[in-house]
């Protein structure tokens, strides 16, 4: 990752954490210099992307500080589903379906950001809760983002927990749509193919690389999105 982009992702990691608010003080281009060993020019770089993605304002005296939200926005929770699971008192089971690499598709390389061809890691989990079926995971990997991804045993660690721990996440979207699932899908599920389910079509970037991207499928009957909305 350039160190610039080190410098956005630590001081992203701040504001989205909470633990700098709206109007509070950035680091100044000195002290990012000699907290991260770099130039001016790299510092001034970093406050100034982040000024451009509204995430700070950058004024002449006060400084840069955390830019004020005046927007209502929904909040993304990357949460691991092993944790999710335990927290209802239950057990986590994966079924491994696929692991592989392969060439990517026109879709998946644009997704991803590679050229048409270039190898990608794959992998299909079926995620259990108390041995039942409550997620199907289809997802894409750059292997510049995770290199040691196919290493994982995923019986034991979910691909969003390793993701999260070598790929450090700097940025996230998402979309959820009403669905119906493919035979194959309707299978892994043990459900019907009449049966409603929502979708979550999810994309990660780490830094310089777009890490993943996702399609996991929730039966409607089992499963249900929670979140929160700020001012």
């Amino acid at each position: 990752m350039p160190v610039y982009e080190q410098v956005k992702a630590w001081i992203r990691q701040h504001i989205a954490s909470g633990q700098w608010k709206p109007g509070d003080p950035v680091p100044s281009e000195a002290a990012l210099t000699e907290r991260f060993g770099i130039s001016r020019m790299t510092a001034n770089r970093a406050l100034r992307e982040l000024a451009t993605e509204g995430l700070v304002t950058r004024v002449q005296g006060p400084g840069t500080r955390v830019a004020q939200l005046h927007r209502i926005s929904s909040q993304l929770v990357i949460r691991d589903i092993h944790e999710e699971v335990a927290e209802r008192g239950h057990v986590h089971g994966t079924r491994v379906l696929t692991v592989a690499q392969e060439k990517s598709g026109p879709e998946v390389a644009e997704a991803l950001g590679l050229r048409k061809g270039a190898r990608v890691f794959h992998t299909v989990l079926v995620h259990l809760e108390n041995g039942v079926p409550i997620q199907y995971e289809d997802r894409y990997v750059n292997p510049q983002a995770a290199p040691g991804y196919l290493e994982v045993d995923f019986t034991r660690i979910s691909p969003t927990l390793h993701l999260l721990q070598h790929a450090p996440l700097t940025e996230a979207s998402y979309s959820i749509e009403a669905c119906l699932p493919s035979a194959e899908e309707a299978r892994a599920l043990d459900i019907r193919t009449s049966e409603p389910c929502l979708a979550m079509m999810r994309r990660t970037v780490s830094g310089a690389h777009v890490a993943s991207v996702a399609r996991q499928l929730y039966p409607g009957t089992r499963y249900s999105f929670s979140g929160q909305f700020q001012a």
